[in-house]
């Protein structure tokens, strides 16, 4: 029956009017737009619209490998001096850690701590009293993948804390990775932001060793020989320099916190441990009391306090000659976290704005014609029933600006081509629907019956027609990157809202012509 409940038209109407004030500060200029919620926002324009910066990383995904050999190295000597086994030349060697045991007694046990260091990750070679720990093709696989990913979460944090908006951050190929900042013509602060390892630890330092022996390179097994950060802490022009315990007591990963201060008129960062951080760093500190702690960051020691009480609040305060703008940065750097290996900026482009507005202009126009066309058609081609199509037609549209400004999606040039589309293929449901009304007239049903039985007909087409560009869409995105992804967001959304306007918003128009004219031929 031609019926529409209450609350089916509730919920039609309710959809509309969100549809509307999600799409009203796309109307307004940027300035009127300020005053708005933060919920409410108009459409973020990609890179190829708005201009702005494009670059290109590559993670270095050796250095993940490498840092994890060393650790290695020190865990071995650590567990090898807990059995009082005695070793030689321990250390890094073709990918592998390499261990002699000199004392046939000692090997059996030698190999059985080499074999539990991380049973799932490394296999162990026996060639005499000679031991090579390597990690498996597998495992390397896994951290290299891991690296890449975690990299591209700590750098959309980091772009993000800087309030850049509308960042597109992605993944090409296996250790690539593509950011594109709209509105960005000067990214040196943001890339110099991004390519910082920011890796705090905490370290020890060690007094028992002569700094004068470690510069001429006689660094005491496990200590590392690490430069000040300050330049202005110099001794004849030369950076003094810190021999630490390799040793890490607590890590920058146990932050929660850190914010720019100040303190005694000069600009500091306060930090903050989470509960197994504040235990470390208690413990460490209640254990050294009178001894130096080097806080160390991209292994440059940027102070080393003397440790005058047990610290147990898990919180503290990192000093140094900062400016103002290298507090907040370096508070910035630990808020978003270490990145696990360095980056290299591979390409680094500049997109003016005026490409933008060219490509906007073109698509408006585009959009525009289109849209000019398919009203003319419909009106022709179906009289007051094409004029309900060509309603509808503005609703879609004004759901879809409405849905891309509600989910914060960014509009590019490709996105722009996917609303042209949508134009064009909003009203074939609408061409089949009527297209079955005329052949049902044809047939002799009634003028209701005629109607009712094009609805339900036609539908099954309509959805499997819609479904199939939708899943279509879907997967473009799933896999597709930039511009593909551009088209697919903008397809996926006008699919969606073009059948909601096509069956519901049109029938509901038609229905109500029905019920108040009741006429007796149907002007299509």
């Amino acid at each position: 029956m031609l019926y529409f409940s209450k609350w089916k038209i509730g919920l039609i109407l309710s959809v509309i009017l969100a549809g509307l004030v999600f799409a009203f500060p796309n109307v307004l200029s940027s300035s009127a737009t300020d005053d708005l919620p933060e919920w409410l926002t108009p459409v973020n324009l990609g890179l190829d619209l708005q201009g702005g910066s494009h670059l290109l990383l590559e993670v270095e995904t050796d250095a993940v490998i490498e840092e994890q050999l060393t650790n290695l190295v020190e865990t071995v000597r650590a567990r090898f001096r807990e059995a009082r086994i005695r070793y030689r030349d321990l250390g890094v060697e073709g990918g592998s850690v390499t261990v002699r045991v000199p004392e046939a007694e000692d090997r059996d046990e030698a190999g059985s701590i080499l074999r539990d260091l991380e049973p799932d990750a490394t296999t162990v070679d026996r060639e005499e009293g000679r031991f090579i720990v390597s990690y498996t093709e597998e495992a390397l696989t896994e951290r290299r993948i891991n690296a890449v990913t975690q990299s591209i979460e700590i750098v959309r944090r980091r772009v993000d804390e800087t309030g850049t908006r509308e960042a597109s951050i992605q993944r090409q190929g296996e250790e690539r990775i593509i950011v594109e900042l709209p509105g960005i013509d000067n990214p040196e602060r943001v890339k110099e932001l991004i390519g910082r390892t920011a890796k705090l630890t905490f370290h020890m330092v060690d007094h028992d060793a002569d700094v004068q022996d470690a510069m001429r390179g006689r660094v005491p097994p496990g200590s590392m020989l690490l430069d000040a950060q300050d330049e202005t802490t110099t001794q004849g022009g030369q950076p003094i320099p810190y021999v630490v315990q390799r040793r890490v007591n607590v890590s920058g990963d146990r932050l929660t916190d850190a914010q720019p201060s100040f303190q005694n008129g000069q600009p500091v960062v306060s930090f903050r441990f989470d509960a197994a951080g504040a235990r470390q760093f208690g413990n460490v500190t209640t254990d050294n009391v009178g001894r130096q702690l080097a806080i160390v960051l991209d292994n440059k020691v940027i102070s080393a306090p003397r440790i005058n009480e047990p610290i147990i609040g898990g919180s503290g305060v990192i000093t140094g000659q900062f400016s103002v703008q290298e507090a907040q940065d370096l508070a910035l750097l630990l808020r978003a976290g270490a990145l696990p290996a360095p980056l290299t900026v591979l390409e680094e482009r500049t997109v003016g704005p005026g490409l933008g507005a060219d490509s906007i202009e073109a698509g408006a126009l585009a959009s525009l014609l289109g849209l000019a066309l398919v009203v003319v058609f419909m009106v022709v081609a179906y009289g007051l029933f094409g004029v309900f199509a060509n309603i509808a037609l503005l609703a879609n549209l004004t759901l879809l600006l409405g849905a891309l400004s509600g989910l914060g999606a960014t509009l590019t040039l490709p996105g722009i081509a996917g609303i042209v589309l949508t134009v064009g293929m909003a009203v074939d449901a609408n061409v089949l629907i009527y297209e079955r009304i005329r052949e049902e007239i044809r047939n002799g049903r009634t003028v209701q019956n005629a109607i009712e039985t094009g609805y339900r007909s036609a539908m099954v087409t309509i959805l499997d027609s819609n479904v199939t560009t939708l899943v279509a869409a879907v997967l473009l995105f799933a896999f597709g990157s930039g511009p593909v992804k551009g088209f697919a967001v903008t397809l996926g959304i006008g699919i969606v809202t073009s059948m909601f306007t096509a069956i519901m918003v049109n029938r509901l128009m038609v229905v109500t012509y029905i019920r108040r004219t009741r006429p007796k031929t149907l002007p299509i």
